[in-house]
């Protein structure tokens, strides 16, 4: 008997490599956006932090120099928060490809895999219907040795 040799193997390797290099990079798509997005939101807690300590001093009186001070500073945090924004998008849109990809190549190599069940099915059933038949000739050889007289 022959040993089952699935014809499209190479095709289901390449399409399996494929998929775990996909599955990387989107693992790593993912870990940047939490990293940017941990990033945003620590900027935004520390703007919160800012208002929050300004009411207080507000409610305190401080000079003039000071309010100057605090409106320069919040507007740089606001332009950085803008672009950690602009950099989640971006981050967010690169993860959800990825993904989508993963996707496709996963039920790509599922595919293949189903395809090579089914060929290895058909296989284990034509050996048997062959030892069956070689059964069957063996069979009937004894027989008619027999009933020849051998």
């Amino acid at each position: 008997m022959k040993p089952y040799l699935y014809r499209f193997e190479k095709v289901l390797a390449f399409r399996e490599q494929e998929k775990e290099e996909t599955e990387v990079e989107y693992k790593n798509s993912v870990h940047s956006f939490e990293q940017v997005a941990t990033e945003l939101y620590e900027l935004l807690k520390k703007k919160e932090d800012l208002e929050y300590d300004h009411l207080k001093k507000l409610e305190q009186g401080f000079n003039i120099n000071d309010i100057h001070l605090y409106t320069r500073y919040l507007e740089s945090i606001e332009k950085s928060i803008s672009i950690l924004q602009q950099s989640v998008i971006k981050a967010r849109t690169k993860m959800n490809w990825f993904e989508e990809k993963l996707l496709e190549k996963t039920i790509e190599v599922k595919k293949f895999e189903k395809m090579k069940e089914k060929d290895h099915e058909h296989y284990r059933n034509e050996m048997e219907l062959q030892e069956g038949r070689f059964l069957d000739e063996m069979t009937t050889s004894k027989f008619h040795r027999r009933k020849a007289g051998w």
